[in-house]
């Protein structure tokens, strides 16, 4: 990645063009990077950011020129201090949520209103597993579900990372450095297992993610911080109880207007609420994004992580 000059022009037909007060870091950017997924080169990089829009091209109708707003959509380029942007992937921000809030949150958080409450509706009374639980999507998703009535079980890299977990919502969290994650969640649980595993590691958790779930569970594959899952036979479901399995992706979540401004009202609604708190965690000034990147892939970061222009 290099810090360079660009130009950036009026906006054209259905285009605003945003200045940007501060932009997310997110571990999709590490795979967009690393060319896990594929991205026609040279190419920006960023899915979010908030800001303030300095113009509108014509037709535009859902914003104006000094209105707040934030996405967390393609295409990628987030990383830099003013852009053009497909104005119907834009929703305001509402009074009570900062810049940094929203462009810490509509990625994780989005992600984390679809996985929690269309992908596998979480009930009250349910338990549930939920993988990088002091990551940036983990600490939303923590707080969510106990707000939803869930017991939630984590996995954690550390005792600190435990520890801030718990302070979120996590009831159980294992660190997995030490502990066998299925032999504790069979433990926690009594035997009964899981009706959900949400799992953003991957490679390295994949099979005994599947072994914590209950007959019918759903596995939520949805990241690869450690590899991609590895290709599997679809009998390991039949084996282990008629299991279900699902690669969910926001884009495809909120890739109708409607959704995506319900998606981010829900979020805005239980961050003003009190319920969910987004914390940033660190910042860094957006030329110093290589940096941020060598520590995200180390895993020195916590919850949300924001890139400042």
């Amino acid at each position: 990645m290099v810090w360079e000059d660009v130009e950036v022009g009026e906006p054209g037909p259905g285009q605003a063009r945003v200045r940007h007060s501060a932009c997310g870091l997110n571990y999709i950017d590490v795979y967009h990077r690393s060319g896990l997924y594929p991205l026609p080169l040279p190419s920006g990089i960023g899915m979010e950011a908030a800001g303030v829009v300095e113009a509108v091209g014509p037709g535009v109708i859902n914003v104006k020129k000094g209105d707040r707003v934030a996405y967390a959509s393609g295409p990628v380029g987030a990383y830099a201090e003013v852009r053009l942007m497909a104005a119907d992937r834009l929703v305001n921000l509402p009074d009570g949520i900062s810049f940094d809030q929203g462009a810490a949150m509509m990625l994780q958080g989005m992600t984390t209103q679809y996985l929690l409450k269309r992908t596998y509706k979480v009930r009250p009374g349910d338990t549930i597993l939920i993988h990088a639980a002091a990551g940036g999507v983990g600490l939303i998703a923590c707080q969510w579900a106990k707000a939803l009535g869930a017991t939630v079980i984590g996995t954690v890299g550390s005792d600190e990372k435990a520890a801030l977990a718990k302070s979120h919502g996590c009831d159980h969290a294992i660190v997995y450095t030490r502990e066998n994650f299925t032999q504790r969640v069979k433990e926690i649980t009594g035997g009964a297992l899981l009706p959900v595993v949400y799992d953003s590691i991957g490679k390295d958790t994949f099979v005994g993610s599947l072994d914590c779930l209950r007959p019918m569970g759903m596995m939520v594959s949805f990241g690869n911080a450690s590899g991609p899952t590895p290709p599997f036979d679809s009998s390991m479901l039949a084996s282990r109880g008629s299991l279900f399995f699902t690669r969910p992706s926001l884009v495809h979540y909120t890739a109708k207007r409607e959704d995506l401004v319900a998606s981010a009202k829900d979020l805005f609604d239980i961050v003003l609420s009190g319920k969910v708190k987004i914390e940033v965690r660190q910042r860094y000034a957006l030329k110093d994004a290589v940096q941020a990147h060598r520590d995200l892939e180390a895993r020195k970061t916590t919850g949300s992580t924001l890139l400042i222009p």
